[in-house]
């Protein structure tokens, strides 16, 4: 792999709250986001994915006050995504601290919208976030919404449309993986990446370090985004059981029970383990 490959933490956020599921759903309560983002930078963390995951109940993003606390502390690529429908959005966004935007719902409904965003802001500030799930026909389709509503798009072909688009990255994420800790899904990455030239980041189903070693193979994949592993292995070291909103599911962190098919690990236990191996990481030459 030629590229240098990142290694990225996706936080998931409700409301205030740092949230975990599967499949993007059944949503858990883990703590604080701003605890979780600046562990995870002081660890080695070459990028931070924020994600507003119940933006489309709101219609918009609610994320600009987390951001702005958290980029006083954090000196690392910030991507902030979900509920972003205009290029107002995405201007107030960067404008709270963050260096990236994620578009998925918008970017669907209205394709013009990423020509124009990224003619105002530059390429590399446009993520285009698909969410695929796999069809009884082995084709993937796009998903929008957390993976709940189907736009009908061919995955793979509305990866090519956003490349022409102007979008500077992909952030591909396997619905049919995610938070299940049985791997990425290399069949969806591999069609991906053989159709564009942009980067792309591998999103969903890390489930231990050795995870991350399949994506030495790929030469245009830029980096891996993860959620699981790590936020787990944060939880087994700094669980706390006040500082949070006590909305949503907090049984689970109460429970202080890691899933049985996710291996936690901390940024620099990956990090070691994957050099080791020779995969080319950035900022590690």
């Amino acid at each position: 792999m030629s590229v240098a490959f990142r290694i990225i933490p996706k936080l998931d956020i409700k409301g205030p709250n740092l949230v975990k599921g599967v499949h993007l759903e059944g949503l858990r309560v883990l703590g604080k986001p701003e605890e979780f983002a600046k562990y995870y930078y002081e660890n080695g963390a070459d990028e931070l994915i924020f994600q507003d995951v119940v933006a489309s109940l709101y219609g918009r993003n609610n994320l600009t006050e987390i951001i702005s606390r958290t980029a006083k502390e954090i000196f690392i690529p910030l991507t902030v995504g979900g509920g972003i429908k205009s290029i107002d959005d995405i201007s107030s966004i960067l404008r709270s601290g963050a260096d990236k935007v994620s578009l998925n719902t918008a970017a669907i409904s209205n394709p013009n919208l990423i020509s124009k965003a990224s003619s105002t802001f530059g390429a590399s500030t446009i993520v285009i976030g698909i969410e695929a799930i796999k069809q009884e026909n082995n084709e993937y389709l796009a998903f929008t919404d957390n993976g709940r509503n189907e736009t009908g798009k061919n995955a793979i072909e509305w990866a090519i449309d956003v490349e022409k688009l102007g979008a500077g990255e992909i952030l591909l994420t396997s619905v049919d993986n995610e938070g299940t800790g049985k791997g990425l899904n290399i069949n969806l990455v591999e069609e991906i990446i053989d159709n564009v030239s942009i980067p792309v980041i591998a999103h969903g189903g890390v489930g231990s370090k050795e995870d991350f070693l399949h994506c030495k193979n790929f030469e245009n994949l830029s980096g891996s985004a993860a959620s699981s592993i790590f936020h787990y292995d944060f939880i087994q070291i700094h669980r706390k059981l006040e500082g949070y909103e006590k909305e949503g599911n907090t049984e689970f962190l109460k429970s202080n029970q890691v899933p049985s098919k996710i291996s936690s690990s901390g940024i620099p236990e990956v990090k070691e383990y994957l050099l080791e191996r020779g995969l080319h990481l950035r900022g590690m030459l």
